[in-house]
């Protein structure tokens, strides 16, 4: 079948610090092509509604995909399902993603029709026999699958072999338009898939349902090498878990000579076990850190369930600068926070060298605190569920809080890029331009414009067409965490 796999639009966050590859769509495009399909794909990220008309007509696709893994995507993609199915009457028309599998019924039947399949899990297995089952028949016995008839008993499948399929990147068009921070143009890569961890605020670990699975290291290493962008994020949620296997992936590129900057997430308890291979990293090109500290106190950790403490985060950010790390550091905001702990978090966040990071406390489906959060949610409209609105109460009047939210994002991003700061950044991005990337640069100038109080309060008052479902309240018990598994291992 000829298929169109199609990336919805950019977030908030990713006009300014990251736009990255959809490595899943590749990966799934990849695995339709070995199953004799013939693919397209397109990145609305990049490319626009009218050239995704222009595509349709000229490829006459008997098959649209939409990638939905981030909420405030699914008017976007129910509204585009909708024209594509009003275009192509005949057209077959499916998502899948990460956060659609936790809700599908529900996004179901908001298309009203315009989807003729949600796919629950993982892609690349069960991408293939869906489109088989659209062609043949037997929608119902696609596992994972999700239809207006009903949803599929057989659970969403779990790749054996994280090694296959290798991304279809030749598919990406203007693949110069992807970066993550300073590192223009950027790769991603995915060495393993899961997290051991089980943090209130994530959805990782419910979606996998705790499972933890390794690429190869050769396969790892083959993939690295056969990547043209001289930078690659590693977008594994916690890099280098297991030592063993970071080492033998190093060792790989090692053996092949392949050198190239890397940006990579992990944990602070992570880096302080083996800060041995996170050195053999740092020789093989390691640049950049994200490090998810999400709170500064004890009370803080304990309420997001990070198993980590103040003093291991310290510790690990005074490793990372003694290896010459650039780090960047994640807090999360809680909507209860006043004036007061804002003006906290600013002191404490120019009081050290590394780049620090604002997200807003979010209840997400998959989430422990989607059921347990206790403070009732203000909006169900899913273009807020973007770690940069408040979806429940705050403290300060809304505006205020946004007011506050800003100003201490700006004083950060003041001290990197203000004039006793910028030196660093501006020879790097001064580089770029020469190069020909411009994907940073530009984003700066565009800081004050994305990040601004008027406008993010504004957004509570937009007309709301699509609603998430209302959330099931409930204690979430060691014994139930189960039931909020997308995939279940067996036994």
């Amino acid at each position: 079948m000829r298929t169109l796999l199609v990336h919805p639009s950019g977030l908030m966050y990713s006009e300014i610090f990251l736009r990255l590859e959809p490595l899943g769509l590749e990966r799934v495009a990849a695995a339709l092509r070995g199953a004799g399909h013939e693919v397209r794909l397109l990145d609305l990220q990049i490319f626009t509604h009218r050239d995704l008309r222009r595509e349709l007509l000229d490829f006459e696709p008997q098959a649209v995909g939409f990638g939905l893994n981030y909420l405030p995507n699914v008017p976007e993609v129910l509204d585009l399902a909708k024209r594509v199915k009003s275009l192509l009457p005949r057209c077959f028309v499916f998502a899948g993603g990460h956060s659609v599998s936790f809700i599908a019924p529900h996004v179901l039947a908001q298309s009203e029709g315009a989807l003729d399949a949600i796919l629950r899990g993982e892609g690349e297995a069960a991408a293939p026999l869906l489109l088989a089952a659209a062609r043949d028949g037997g929608l119902t016995e696609v596992p994972g699958a999700v239809t207006a008839e009903g949803s599929c008993a057989k659970p969403p499948l779990l790749l054996d072999d994280l090694d296959e399929p290798r991304p279809a990147r030749d598919l990406t068009r203007r693949r110069d338009k992807y970066f993550i921070g300073v590192m223009d143009p950027a790769a991603s890569v995915e060495f393993t898939r899961g997290c051991p961890w089980d943090c209130s605020f994530c959805s990782a670990w419910t979606f996998y349902g705790r499972s933890y699975r390794k690429v190869s290291p050769e396969a790892a290493a083959e993939e690295v090498a056969s990547i043209r962008e001289p930078g690659v994020f590693i977008v594994d949620d916690v890099a280098f878990i297991r030592p063993e296997h970071g080492d033998a992936i190093a060792a790989e590129l090692e053996k092949r000579k392949v050198r190239k900057e890397y940006y990579l997430e992990t944990r602070a308890d992570v880096l302080l076990r083996h800060p041995e291979v996170f050195e053999r990293w740092r020789r093989l090109g390691l640049t950049y850190m994200f490090l998810g500290m999400e709170a500064l106190d004890e009370q803080g950790l304990d309420l997001y369930r990070k198993r980590t403490s103040p003093d291991q985060n310290v510790k690990a950010l005074e490793l990372a600068r003694d290896m010459g790390l650039t780090v960047a550091i994640n807090l999360i905001v809680d909507p209860a926070w006043d004036a007061a702990r804002f003006r906290l978090v600013r002191r404490w966040a120019l009081s050290v060298p590394e780049i620090v990071n604002l997200t807003v406390m979010t209840p997400y489906p998959g989430t422990e605190i989607w059921h347990t959060e206790s403070r009732k949610l203000t909006s169900r409209d899913y273009r807020l569920f973007d770690i940069q609105h408040a979806v429940v109460p705050t403290t300060l009047p809304l505006h205020e809080f946004y007011r506050e939210l800003v100003r201490t994002q700006a004083v950060m991003n003041r001290k990197h890029l203000g004039v006793a700061g910028a030196a660093k950044t501006l020879r790097i991005i001064g580089r770029n331009l020469l190069r020909g990337q411009s994907n940073f640069a530009a984003a700066v100038w565009r800081f004050h414009s994305v990040y601004n109080a008027d406008r993010q309060h504004g957004d509570h008052f937009r007309e709301v067409r699509y609603e998430l479902p209302v959330p099931d309240r409930r204690t979430v018990g060691q014994a139930d965490r189960r039931e909020l598994y997308v995939h279940r291992r067996p036994g």
